[in-house]
């Protein structure tokens, strides 16, 4: 599916509890189901597990300052291309064991967002992880491609027993009605949508502000700029540390080498900005694990200095974690 302007709404009338959301022309690309995508591996006494929900399109229209020429190159020697709808990014979604409990960082797009998207549900059932055993869904933001897992086709809980952690800030600014109200008319669906996927678990909601520590072992990060409360977790178990940081980056060829690339979907372009930079300067001076979740599947690995600039290096893979 290529995301634009006018879909990153999705067909929202197929959805019951979603049917006042204004409808959208979706524009699929031609491509496949994606496979089907799990990673497990270790951090200290944790065992994490990439989930791979799927993937989507960005569209040129999407990225600032787009120029085909030069994207075009930095994808080749990538060893990527640039895609009929766009620049191809995954969606990612993290199981977290520690300590008896089972934590989901973000919950993946359900059939919202397209075809190529929605694979999370059977990413859990290929390591044997029912929804129902999830103890707490830490989400970075309220976007639709993070919360849309949350709730079935009826518009209820997906995750019967599950807490939901999510920033305060986040959380007052799709629920504010004057904010809702001053957008667009075409963007306002856009608030209903994270109204809706958070309004089943009303009663089990964790707001948190600045760095709190939601579970033991896992702390909130504030990463403003691509949503107002846009967070990152930090995971710490024993003496080795890793870091969830949500949509720091959407596109993992482009971003480290131009880090003042953005989307039409950060908010707050400048700010957006400042946060990378800021977190790429911290994860080099910290050697900090990192994973994300739009980096490259299964998105682990860590920030480099590469001249002026900065460059991602994949993490080896832990076989037989």
């Amino acid at each position: 599916m290529s995301i634009n302007r006018r879909n990153f709404l999705f067909a929202a009338a197929a959805t019951p509890a979603l049917a006042a959301v204004p409808v959208p022309v979706l524009a699929s690309s031609p491509t496949t189901k994606p496979f089907q995508g799990t990673y497990r591996f270790t951090v200290g006494d944790a065992t994490v597990t990439a989930l791979l929900d799927g993937y989507l399109d960005a569209a040129p229209q999407m990225i600032t300052g787009f120029e085909e020429a030069t994207v075009s190159a930095v994808l080749d020697n990538a060893q990527q291309k640039l895609h009929p709808g766009g620049v191809r990014i995954p969606v990612n979604a993290f199981l977290v064991e520690l300590n008896g409990q089972r934590i989901l960082i973000d919950a993946g797009t359900s059939s919202f967002l397209g075809d190529t998207l929605g694979d999370l549900n059977n990413a859990l059932a290929a390591i044997n992880v029912s929804p129902e055993t999830i103890d707490m869904v830490a989400l970075t933001h309220i976007h639709p491609d993070h919360s849309g897992g949350l709730i079935d086709a009826n518009g209820q809980a997906v995750f019967a027993n599950a807490q939901i952690s999510v920033g305060q800030t986040e959380f007052d600014f799709w629920h504010d009605d004057a904010i809702m109200a001053g957008v667009p008319e075409s963007a306002r669906g856009f608030f209903q949508i994270a109204r809706n996927t958070v309004a089943p678990y009303a009663d089990r909601m964790m707001l948190h502000s600045g760095e709190h520590e939601v579970l033991s072992g896992l702390t909130s990060l504030p990463l403003p700029g691509h949503t107002p409360g846009h967070a990152g977790y930090l995971l710490q178990s024993g003496s080795e540390q890793l870091l969830f940081w949500g949509d720091l980056v959407h596109m993992t060829a482009l971003q480290f080498d131009n880090p003042n690339l953005t989307i039409a979907f950060d908010t707050d372009a400048k700010l957006t900005v400042k946060t990378r930079l800021g977190m790429f300067d911290r994860a080099v001076a910290d050697n900090l694990l990192v994973t994300g979740s739009h980096l490259d599947f299964p998105g682990l690995g860590k920030v480099r200095k590469a001249g002026d600039g900065y460059a991602y290096q994949p993490a080896p893979w832990q076989y037989g974690a």
